[in-house]
C-alpha cells in the first residue's frame, strides 16, 4: 500500500514541475490578440470607423480589433474624452481621392485615335 502512494505521490510531483505542451496558451497568439485590441482602441481614439481599421490591418483579428474598439468606445462615453482626428487619411478616402483624380472632368471625353494596324 506504501508503495503504490509512494509512486502515485511521486509521479503527481514530477508532473506538477514540468510544462505540457498544449496546456497553455501560445504567447505569441496572446502577444498577438493583445496588440490587435490596443490597435482597436487606438483607432477609436482616432476616430476611425471599425472598417477602416480592418482595412489598415488586415493582418490582425478582427475579434480583437472590435474588443480593443468598443472598450475604447466606453471608456470615452464615460470619461467625455474627444477624440483626435486620425493624421493620416483613411484608404477609402485616398481611393475615392485616386477615382477622381484619373476620371476626365464632366462634359469631356476621351478620344481614342483609330489607327489601323
Amino acid at each position: 500500500m506504501s508503495a503504490r502512494l509512494f509512486a502515485i505521490l511521486s509521479v503527481a510531483s514530477l508532473l506538477a514541475g514540468c510544462e505540457i505542451p498544449g496546456i497553455y496558451p501560445d504567447p505569441k497568439v496572446l502577444a498577438r490578440e493583445a496588440d490587435a485590441k490596443a490597435t482597436g482602441g487606438g483607432c477609436r481614439h482616432a476616430q476611425r470607423a471599425l472598417e477602416d481599421c480592418y482595412t489598415l490591418n488586415p493582418k490582425a483579428p478582427r475579434a480583437a480589433i472590435f474588443a480593443g474598439w468598443r472598450e475604447m468606445d466606453q471608456y470615452m462615453r464615460e470619461n467625455k474624452v474627444e477624440g483626435v482626428r486620425a493624421v493620416i487619411p483613411s484608404p477609402k478616402a485616398e481611393a475615392t481621392e485616386e477615382s477622381v483624380a484619373s476620371s476626365p472632368p464632366e462634359g469631356k471625353t476621351e478620344r481614342r485615335s483609330a489607327r489601323g494596324s
